[in-house]
């Protein structure tokens, strides 16, 4: 049986066994990340069970005095203002057993876990009052950066572009991967050019990010949650509320600067000249119209700042996207456009993890990187080391329901 197989059902049975590894948080201004590993007992490299496929590959642990693991890195999210549904989830899946145990005084201890984002500051206190939990913050911008690095070096397929309705795979040589401008879409926008391991500097940004598609969307329609909203959009038409090029020119293009009548010339402009109310517009045109602007936007800075630097990698990450084939069509559009095809928009399978990644990473006792950089694929395309594995395929190619997971293996403490 091929054990990739035997693995893909839910993580539930071995996290309540007691198989739960180490689990670390991003802990942003809408969604809170969870990163955590579970280990899989039946295949310890070195112990007495049964042996290992990683032991057949060749991997040793002589450099460490400490097992080889392996099992599965699983991801999970959840919206910042029902932080009290991770605290369930974290509890009731006894997640945080998987941290590291320190005296705080005599007599007690104190359950350590590796967090990043403004909420491992925000509700330090609240983990520690629920489960005992210390909150050992990292650096935001070092985990993103240290998880983007990670995925795009390792993993099989993370990186894609998409535009028109066609999805492709870029093959990254993680040898010729630097630099490269990094776009983490949050609540707000985040601009990072990438020269290495540890050097990287933050070059732009901009506020009109996923909160404002969110914030916006909450006021102008009656959805209550960004994935409702994001749905929402799907069955819209942007025409009904955006003033086109067409719309100034008599339905023709302006094509002695490239603008089809297609072209949007003012987002939400057709309000203006049509004598109807809110109302009068459906909330679905509103939706779409809303996340063409926002990505639209995104897209332009983010070519104009890679412009600026020389770089002509642009990679997007961050929940805003979901794999939303509009918002990542968008963006394509917007950076094809000014770049006059010079410049791609790239995505990760992985892109709202990031920084949770990095996090979770961050910790000496994994040794992720070493262990991986070593680590041979059984399958073809075996010129990376890590093969994904979700554990639950999305329904449409657009949505995004954190619950994946990847096998791997690390060096156990």
């Amino acid at each position: 049986m091929d054990p990739r197989r035997a693995e893909t059902g839910k993580n539930s049975d071995q996290i309540q066994s007691g198989h739960v590894y180490h689990l670390a948080l991003d802990i942003g201004g809408s969604l809170a990340k969870l990163v955590y590993f579970t280990k899989n007992d039946e295949h310890i490299v070195g112990s007495e069970k049964k042996k290992s496929p990683m032991k057949a590959s060749g991997i040793s642990n002589s450099s460490r005095n400490s097992p080889v693991l392996n099992g599965r890195l699983n991801f999970k999210k959840f919206e910042t203002s029902k932080i009290n549904d991770c605290l369930e989830f974290i509890n009731s899946m006894k997640l945080h057993l998987g941290g590291c145990q320190q005296p705080e005084s005599p007599g007690s201890q104190t359950i350590t876990i590796k967090a990043t984002g403004g909420g491992a500051y925000k509700y330090a206190d609240l983990f520690k009052e629920k489960f005992r939990i210390s909150l050992d913050k990292e650096d935001e911008m070092d985990c993103l950066v240290a998880g983007a690095n990670f995925l795009l070096e390792t993993i099989h397929q993370e990186a894609f572009t998409y535009m028109g309705n066609q999805k492709q795979f870029v093959w990254i040589d993680k040898n010729d991967l630097y630099p490269y401008l990094l776009v983490n879409i949050g609540s707000g926008v985040g601009m990072i050019k990438v020269e290495g391991d540890g050097k990287f500097e933050r070059v732009s940004g901009t506020s009109i990010g996923g909160g404002t598609f969110w914030g916006l969307g909450k006021l102008l329609t009656k959805c209550k949650s960004f994935d409702e909203l994001l749905d929402l959009s799907y069955r819209g038409n942007n025409r009904a509320v955006d003033m086109l090029v067409g719309d100034i020119y008599g339905g023709m293009d302006y094509s002695k600067i490239g603008l089809s009548s297609t072209t949007i010339a003012s987002s939400f402009g057709r309000a203006i000249s049509e004598n109807k109310e809110r109302d009068d517009y459906k909330p679905e045109d509103i939706a779409r119209s809303l996340l063409r602007m926002i990505s639209n936007n995104i897209g332009q800075i983010s070519y104009l700042t890679a412009l600026r630097f020389g770089l002509k990698r642009i990679f997007f990450g961050g929940f805003f996207i979901r794999r939303h084939p509009f918002t990542m069509d968008t963006l394509s559009v917007a950076v094809n456009f000014w770049s006059k095809g010079e410049a791609k928009a790239m995505f990760l399978q992985h892109e709202g993890f990031l920084g949770a990644v990095g996090a979770f990473m961050s910790s000496d006792k994994h040794g992720l990187k070493e262990l991986l950089a070593n680590q041979k694929v059984e399958r073809p395309p075996s010129k990376l080391s890590f093969s994904l594995d979700q554990t639950q395929v999305p329904q449409q190619d657009g949505e995004l329901n954190g619950d994946e997971s990847i096998e791997c293996s690390v060096y156990g403490a």
